[in-house]
């Protein structure tokens, strides 16, 4: 079955202290409910985008580590969803619930699984 990652995104100017105890206890209950459907593999949130790291190779072959995530914008991902759905309409299905819960607009990706033709499984 096809695995999804359903992410929020969080404005650089976001305010944790605006996660009140209702919306933590929605999550929670997302996440029960997903977990009761078998559709959730993994989530979690992650550390603000002031954190980040971007790595970039450059032409003589090094890499550059520059602070900040890799893109100009105004948002940043707060967190993600690994999901198994049967297609993307039911992992649209989750991320809809997630947008409520979480109050934020999110994104949905299928995971792409590219084997190595070696035989490696890891």
């Amino acid at each position: 079955m096809p695995q999804y990652l359903v992410c929020n995104y969080l404005s650089d100017d976001f305010d944790p202290s605006a996660v009140t105890e209702a919306m933590i206890e929605e999550i929670h209950a997302l996440n029960r409910e997903m977990i009761a459907a078998g559709a959730r593999k993994f989530a979690c949130g992650i550390s603000p985008a002031s954190n980040a790291k971007t790595v970039r190779k450059q032409p003589d072959g090094t890499v550059l580590v520059t602070d900040g995530p890799y893109t100009e914008t105004k948002e940043h991902m707060g967190g993600f969803w690994i999901l198994e759905a049967a297609d993307l309409d039911e992992a649209l299905a989750w991320a809809k619930k997630g947008a409520i819960a979480c109050d934020v607009p999110g994104e949905v990706r299928e995971l792409l699984f590219m084997p190595d033709p070696k035989g490696a499984t890891e």
